[in-house]
């Protein structure tokens, strides 16, 4: 429910406030006094498109605050939960900034968040009924919607959109499998070299440059034994050997550390030096002795460096990528082999798809066409009570092709006089009945709560007794829900719980918009401007008692 409402630099409203009231709340006022202004407002507090036309000129900014009662339900909690906001006493406070520049921002309590999650919360909140509502009858897709909101369909429409999804995906996957059947058989004979080729070469990972190195190594073995080998006598052999001298150098300093001790570390390095070079003197001796000329293992290491190679030339730069090649080839051919096997499971799972899809919307259907036999009586009851009590009206479910919202076409259909086929409702309705029906369906449909009703304009067309009639429907629709009713027509205005006023003022050489609630003679008098315009008489005012007074026993 909507506590209270604050507009700022909005059209002509510099500043409004307006408290509103469980039940039947009325906004009535001269045309364009801005009546309409808190309905589009509060649309945008709903998540609805913003511009900067609607910055009152000489703001740089708009700005909308709604409070709102939130109603007590798990699914509303659920959201605000995820979305971090939690209700102060029960309420919250919603905000919306539109900015000159053309950027908007909307808060809940002191939390940004984005006009598109205002929107996921208005069906929890309130929705506003129009004249762009009443279009929305004309949409097929509207009324399938509406009547599957009314029989509770939403558990098995989920699994019906699961359902197509599933055998849609498995149709497209066989198609494409025979589709693609002939390329890849073609491919078939390519690949099958391609795999055999590789595979022949039985080549490891990184083998490769493992190869690269052993034959740099097999064709400079005398190179590489020469140089070892003149490395080892420089290191080891003769009397200018660097071992030779290290040992008289390594004697000379231990017989000076008898005199001076501070040479204990350089003895210590020379030691250390001299065991170094006697390891390094080992191993150049072992890798001299190892090193042998081995004409069929370079002919062998050649002939492999070849082979990779010519493998390199085809399917990479280097044997990770040739296997990669061969991974993918083989993928292939995997799936030419499994094609059969694939193409059996696909029409399989086609088959089970068709029949649980059909099972569930044929359940569907059913729940549908008794749904709008409910629907369609409870509707033209309502028409009867809004003096339309010769019309009929027909909702029609007939066989559709299958879809992710079922296997039917749903269309609203009315006949308006009596002996009349019932026909699609944008060639038979006129605009005053057009509001009557939006009405009924509104009441039909209308789940009680704390949700906030907003109807702007559902006079529009009609008058006298079907005013009267609507009026009544309002106020017995106000007894589950809140109500926010703009209307120019006093027998609509007299039922209301409570009256405001909507007045265009200036002050300052600028005009701007004032809400005033009215009570006893305020009202009197407002009501019997509705009737009989600015000029008073004694017979608008005693109507208008009458009005208030027919209002107030309903």
């Amino acid at each position: 429910m909507l506590v209270e409402l604050l507009v700022e630099n909005f059209a002509v409203a510099d500043r409004v406030r307006i408290r509103l009231h469980a039940g039947l709340n009325v906004l009535s006022g001269e045309t364009g006094s801005g009546k309409s202004l808190l309905v589009d407002s509060l649309g945008l507090l709903f998540g609805g498109r913003a511009s900067t036309e609607v910055i009152r000129s000489g703001a740089d900014r708009a700005r909308i605050a709604g409070i709102f009662e939130a109603p007590k339900k798990k699914a509303l909690s659920a959201l605000l939960d995820e979305a971090g906001i939690e209700l102060e006493d029960g309420e919250l406070l919603i905000e919306r900034e539109i900015l000159a520049n053309g950027k908007s921002r909307a808060f809940i309590g002191s939390k940004p968040v984005s006009a598109s999650f205002l929107k996921q919360l208005q069906p929890w909140l309130g929705d506003i009924h129009g004249q762009h509502d009443q279009q929305r009858l004309f949409n097929m897709i509207e009324q399938r919607l509406m009547l599957d909101e009314y029989a509770g369909n939403e558990t098995l429409l989920e699994r019906i959109a699961t359902l197509f999804t599933a055998l849609r995906a498995a149709e497209s996957e066989l198609a494409q499998i025979d589709a693609r059947e002939q390329e890849l058989l073609r491919q078939r004979d390519i690949w099958s070299f391609q795999k055999t080729e590789i595979e022949s070469a039985n080549l490891k990972p990184g083998e490769d440059t493992g190869l690269d190195q052993e034959l740099r190594i097999l064709a400079n073995v005398v190179k590489l034994k020469e140089q070892a080998g003149g490395a080892y006598e420089a290191l080891q052999e003769g009397p200018e050997s660097a071992m030779s001298m290290l040992i008289v150098a390594t004697k000379r300093i231990a017989e000076l550390k008898r005199i001076d001790e501070n040479l204990h570390s350089v003895l210590e390095n020379l030691r250390t030096a001299e065991a170094s070079i006697d390891e390094a003197s080992r191993e150049l001796s072992s890798y001299v002795e190892n090193l042998e000329a081995d004409p069929g293992r370079l002919a062998f290491v050649e002939a492999r460096i070849a082979e990779i190679d010519k493998l390199r030339r085809k399917y990479g730069s280097s044997v990770e990528e040739i296997l990669s090649f061969y991974a993918k080839v083989s993928a292939d051919l995997a799936l030419i082999e499994g094609a059969d096997e694939r193409r059996d499971h696909l029409r399989s799972e086609i088959k089970k798809l068709q029949i649980a899809y059909g099972t569930a919307a044929a359940e569907l259907t059913v729940r549908r066409r008794k749904a709008a036999e409910k629907l369609e009586k409870k509707v033209e009851g309502e028409l009867k009570d809004l003096n339309m009590e010769r019309s009929r009206f027909v909702i029609a479910v007939q066989e559709s092709s299958w879809s992710a919202t079922g296997a039917d076409e749903v269309a609203f259909l009315i006949s308006t006089n009596l002996g009349e086929e019932p026909k699609p409702l944008e060639k038979v309705a006129s605009g005053g009945e057009l509001s009557r029906l939006a009405l009924a369906l509104k009441v039909s449909l209308a789940a009680s709560g704390q949700r906030t009703m907003v109807f702007d304009e559902v006079d529009a067309g009609i008058g006298g007794s079907a005013a009267e009639q609507v009026g009544k429907k309002l106020k017995a629709l106000a007894a589950s829900n809140q109500l926010l009713c703009v209307t120019h027509l006093a027998q609509i205005a007299a039922f209301a719980d409570h009256h405001f006023l909507v007045e265009k003022r200036e002050a300052k050489g600028r005009t701007h918009s004032v809400i005033e609630e009215l009570e006893g003679p305020a009202r009197v008098k407002e009501i019997a401007r509705m009737i009989g315009g600015q000029r008073l008489t004694d017979e608008a005012v005693r109507y208008a008692d009458q009005l208030l007074q027919m209002g107030a026993t309903a």
